[in-house]
């Protein structure tokens, strides 16, 4: 009788985890726009969508909220990561690492066809990279060297991250969105504002506000990135990883996406991995993904679903 009411308490803790896992956030606004999306037909396509979602998930302890109902690419979304941060929009560089991200984006034919007719190939203009580094510096084409042009946001941060008093600044803020620039880019950005916040014991969270959002492809990227950045810079900085907090404006799924999504939701999520920032470096530019590794990482099989332009 023991032994089954040992298992009984064991089945019941299972389902208990399996209730409260942040994982079930996502799943549950997969099920929401299914269920109360409207249809909009959009600049790209057919899409479900609602207005208006939130996520927070636990940093701490090394725990790193890499979805678990599909495998997610995460060396890709590294690599994509580590390009921003050294403030490229070169799609050349992840072309070189077999990130095709960003193809569909950079082709010849996509950059003629948004009037960027003069534009070279790869070349994408002044998104992610050029903003959180060099915002606003004049843009003339993804081989120059910017250094010393324009705001170099993450250094600032990391400046203000490293100073005791200043780590507990309300205004560690990070913007991709620039007004002055969104004509040159090739697509304007999706996750658009990004706020550091430290709290007593060195508790350093994130928070994100997206835009628009792909649920099915896009979004499991950004919770990945963000919560990744903000273990890198818990390190670069001697803090505490916490918390991302991930807000959504536009969350929406396209028609094409919904019968996958809907075999997604009926998968159980298992327990989330662990990062380990193997290396702590002087410059944030020399991180790369060899100084990350990733520790137990279970997840259901891969979901295919193509990317939108």
């Amino acid at each position: 009788m023991l032994k089954n009411a040992l298992n009984t308490l064991k089945k019941r803790k299972f389902e208990n985890d399996i209730m409260h896992h942040e994982e079930n956030q996502y799943l549950n606004l997969i099920d929401d726009i299914l269920n109360e999306g409207e249809i909009v037909e959009g600049r790209n396509g057919k899409t479900l969508a609602v207005f208006g979602s939130s996520m927070n998930f636990s940093l701490e302890n090394n725990n790193i909220p890499l979805l678990t109902t599909k495998k997610v690419a995460w060396k890709t979304c590294l690599k994509e990561l580590v390009w921003f941060i050294n403030g490229s929009t070169d799609n050349e560089i992840l072309q070189k690492q077999n990130v095709k991200i960003w193809n569909g984006n950079a082709s010849r034919e996509y950059l003629d066809s948004v009037g960027m007719t003069e534009r070279g190939e790869n070349d994408l203009g002044p998104v992610y990279g050029h903003q959180w580094r060099f915002f606003n510096a004049k843009y003339s084409d993804c081989k120059q060297d910017y250094t010393g042009e324009g705001i170099d946001q993450l250094t600032n941060i990391i400046k203000d991250l490293k100073d005791n008093k200043k780590k507990y600044s309300r205004r560690l803020i990070m913007s991709a969105w620039n007004p002055c620039q969104l004509d040159e880019m090739a697509l304007p950005p999706c996750h658009v504002l990004v706020q550091f916040n430290v709290l007593p014991g060195d508790k350093l969270s994130c928070s994100l506000y997206q835009r628009s959002g792909d649920v099915g492809l896009g979004v499991p990227f950004n919770i990945a990135s963000y919560s990744m950045l903000t273990h890198i810079l818990a390190k670069h900085c001697d803090l505490n990883p916490c918390e991302f907090n991930y807000h959504l404006g536009n969350a929406h799924i396209y028609d094409d996406h919904i019968e996958t999504l809907k075999l997604q939701i009926r998968r159980q999520p298992h327990v989330f991995p662990k990062i380990k920032i193997l290396n702590k470096h002087d410059n944030i530019n020399d991180y790369s993904i060899e100084d990350i590794e990733l520790i137990d990482y279970k997840h259901h099989e891969s979901l295919l679903m193509d990317m939108r332009k």
